[in-house]
């Protein structure tokens, strides 16, 4: 392949990222799939977006998971749809639950991660989460129908996916209404369902502001979240009302049994205003 990956930003640009090494280039059944390293350490790309880095993945992965861990009643059984790397599905062990759901249609992808990131599952790590021998239970399926057929109850549910597309693609369904409605069926009391939804920025914004109208028709809470040094951006939603979400996270950051690294009470409380676009989207 070329020294190079041209990463899609929005209409018109990219983002050229150099190649020191490809260490797998790949055809899988869903996706195109490299892990190469760059500048930015051995990374993750599907058809052509980066994924996670090392250098910058734990920052993407706590803003995904952090705030939904605080604004969970409870953290016992968390689902997580995607995410390859395996990351969240760690950092749900570590904040106490003990059952952890892990759906991913792609096999290949996730055992491809295990084998060659040096985040997330080892290659052991996965073997057992496989067969079921600890908190982790790995399953290669596909989430839409985990979700519509299963009679499991979650604390959290956690959809991390690549873009939804402007052009037809397999996983936009997951984005969808209907979709957010099955995960939103499937909490207990005080239950948090999660997204990545996209970047803030107004050139690449199209996806967060169709997810966050999305999120207020079907959440009677709804909560953004921003990564302050990193460009994505998070939704979450409960379906009974809080008054204050913000204060809710800040006030359990303390005492939560996953303690961040690179979030504190001040990203907190600065991240969870949307952009101006996106609030004015529900105007």
């Amino acid at each position: 392949m070329d020294s190079s990956i041209r990463e899609p930003l929005g209409d018109g640009l990219t983002r050229l990222w150099n190649v020191e090494d490809v260490v797998v280039d790949v055809q899988t059944e869903f996706q195109h799939l490299v892990i190469a390293d760059t500048a930015q350490g051995r990374s993750l790309f599907c058809d052509d977006d980066r994924q996670s880095t090392d250098f910058s993945q734990l920052t993407y992965h706590e803003a995904l998971m952090v705030p939904a861990l605080l604004l969970a009643d409870r953290v016992d059984r968390v689902l997580v749809i995607g995410s390859s790397e395996g990351v969240v599905c760690q950092m749900a062990v570590t904040a106490g639950a003990t059952v952890v759901d892990h759906i991913d249609i792609d096999s290949q992808a996730v055992k491809l991660c295990a084998e060659h990131l040096p985040y997330g599952y080892t290659t052991s790590e996965l073997a057992e989460a496989e067969a079921g021998d600890g908190p982790v239970r790995v399953k290669y399926i596909d989430g839409w129908e985990y979700i519509r057929t299963t009679s499991e109850k979650y604390d959290i549910v956690l959809v991390d996916l690549p873009d939804e597309r402007e052009e037809e693609a397999q996983h936009n369904r997951l984005y969808g209404e209907e979709f957010l409605r099955m995960c939103k069926a499937l909490l207990t009391p005080g239950g948090v369902v999660v997204t990545q939804a996209g970047c803030q920025t107004m050139w690449r914004n199209k996806t967060l502001i169709r997810s966050f109208q999305r999120f207020n028709d079907v959440f009677d809470t709804t909560v953004y979240y921003g990564s302050d040094e990193h460009e994505w951006a998070y939704l979450f939603g409960r379906a009974d009302v809080v008054e204050d979400p913000t204060a809710l996270m800040t006030g359990r950051l303390a005492t939560s049994g996953y303690q961040p690294e690179t979030i504190d009470d001040l990203a907190l409380l600065s991240g969870s205003i949307p952009p101006y676009t996106v609030r004015q989207s529900l105007a």
